[in-house]
């Protein structure tokens, strides 16, 4: 039964290690621009635009697509960041544990 015990620590710990990170992610800022940042994005950990800044300079209503394409790049900016941080934050996490077969 010992290693049951161990069994239930090492749960114990995995859900926290899930908490502290949900608690990250919901805290990560990053930002993303684009137009030599004339429009920045600002997402959080889980991806959601947190803030939108876009200088009135690229605001042309006879050229919509251009626009778009500023916001569609600077998002995907931020959103590039953000995995990277997760890959980072991921890749310590997993040093930190002795799993045989994972790690």
């Amino acid at each position: 039964m010992r290693n049951m015990g161990d069994i239930q620590k090492m749960l114990k710990s995995a859900q926290e290690m899930q908490q502290k990170m949900q608690q990250e992610l919901a805290e990560l800022r990053v930002e993303g621009s684009s137009g030599g940042g004339m429009v920045t994005v600002v997402l959080d950990g889980t991806k959601n635009i947190q803030v939108l800044t876009i200088d009135p300079e690229v605001v042309d209503k006879e050229d919509v697509g251009m626009l778009q394409d500023l916001i569609i790049a600077a998002f995907n900016d931020a959103g590039a960041k953000v995995d990277e941080r997760m890959k980072d934050k991921l890749g310590a996490l997993g040093a930190g544990l002795k799993i045989p077969g994972l790690f």
